[in-house]
């Protein structure tokens, strides 16, 4: 049971209301994490607004699902895992074994790779890369304004995992667990 409240929509703070019911007609229903962090009208305006702004990006939908599942398994979240697989699955279509390769920071393709692999380490060294970190990427092909957006795409899902974990979310997509350390 999560340690946060997850408010029905109708139990919403009412600044909550039309943003919950923004992401119904998008999605068909509205996640826990949704409503949970609708517990916050600003937060979850916040939240909607980056995620907005970020699918309008450079990065393809599979490339920012694939950064999600490698930073979900490193912050060990299964909530976010369970919501990126089924969307990795059923948005992005991307296959069972790159699904999994990405929870590693890995995938067959080069210049994926290369992104997951620069994500991981923004994540594990909280933004402090190296100078070769950087030139992998550039390497790689990636420009000025999608090393931006790696580095928000890892922030937000840095946020989701960090708020799921501490409410220990309740899971409502078919449940992932992250691997064993």
């Amino acid at each position: 049971m999560s340690r946060i409240a997850i408010p029905s929509v109708e139990q919403s703070p009412v600044a909550s209301k039309p943003l919950l019911d923004a992401v119904h007609k998008q999605l068909g229903v509205v996640p826990n994490l949704m409503k949970l962090v609708g517990n916050s009208p600003a937060a979850l305006e916040g939240y909607l607004s980056l995620n907005g702004a970020l699918a309008k990006g450079v990065l393809s939908v599979q490339l920012r699902e694939r950064i999600a599942l490698a930073i979900a398994e490193y912050n060990g979240c299964d909530y976010c895992l369970s919501a990126h697989t089924y969307l990795s699955t059923h948005v992005a279509k991307i296959d069972a074994a790159e699904i999994d390769a990405a929870r590693d920071a890995y995938s067959a393709d080069a210049k994926t790779r290369a992104a997951l692999q620069f994500a991981r380490r923004v994540a594990a060294e909280r933004g402090r890369v190296s100078d070769a970190d950087l030139a992998s990427l550039r390497a790689a092909g990636f420009d000025d304004a999608s090393v931006v957006e790696i580095v928000l795409n890892v922030a937000l899902n840095v946020l989701t995992n960090y708020i799921n974990n501490v409410a220990e979310t309740d899971v409502d997509f078919p449940h992932v667990t992250r691997k064993a350390a």
